[in-house]
């Protein structure tokens, strides 16, 4: 029972979670036609950073490595946590208060200097603010959040107890 829930397997764990969120954000765009905004896209960047990072620590044996990719998914999922928290911002908003509409990112990515693309993408436009999807009447950013959280969470425990136990 107790290397069932080695730190290994937990990393293992937010890795498939982190890839399968993905999954879900491309099948929702390619098959439900949701179009993603700006902000969308930089938790889906989040998303890969901590599947990445969490695959590593699953594959490696070292306890350090381990322990540091724990602390690198924490940073990564505390960034896509504010992210989501100023999507869902936007949502909150009336329409009259949220920013303008910008042209779509190849657009942008073609005419625009990469400072303005980044600004743009951190602080969200107008189609950020749009909810097309709800599940329990939760937006999707509600539910990056919520996902975001659990892999903060996780990974504290991870680091925290890295070096005192190999498994939990």
């Amino acid at each position: 029972m107790v290397g069932l829930l080695s730190a290994r397997r937990f990393h293992g764990l937010v890795a498939f979670v982190a890839f399968a969120l993905l999954a879900v954000a491309f099948y929702m765009e390619y098959q439900m036609g949701l179009e993603p905004c700006p902000l969308c896209m930089l938790q889906r960047i989040a998303f890969f950073c901590v599947g990445v990072m969490s695959l590593l620590s699953a594959l490696t044996a070292s306890i350090k490595v381990r322990k540091i990719c724990a602390w690198i998914v924490i940073i990564l999922s505390l960034i896509g946590a504010a992210l989501a928290i100023r999507h869902l911002y936007l949502q909150s908003l009336p329409a009259d208060d949220l920013p303008a509409c910008l042209p779509g990112l190849s657009y942008m990515f073609e005419v625009f200097p990469w400072q303005e693309i980044m600004q743009a993408m951190i602080m969200g436009t107008g189609e950020c603010g749009e909810v097309h999807w709800t599940l329990f009447g939760i937006s999707i950013p509600g539910w990056t959040l919520l996902a975001f959280i659990a892999m903060a969470t996780v990974n504290i425990i991870i680091a925290l107890r890295a070096g005192k136990k190999t498994s939990f």
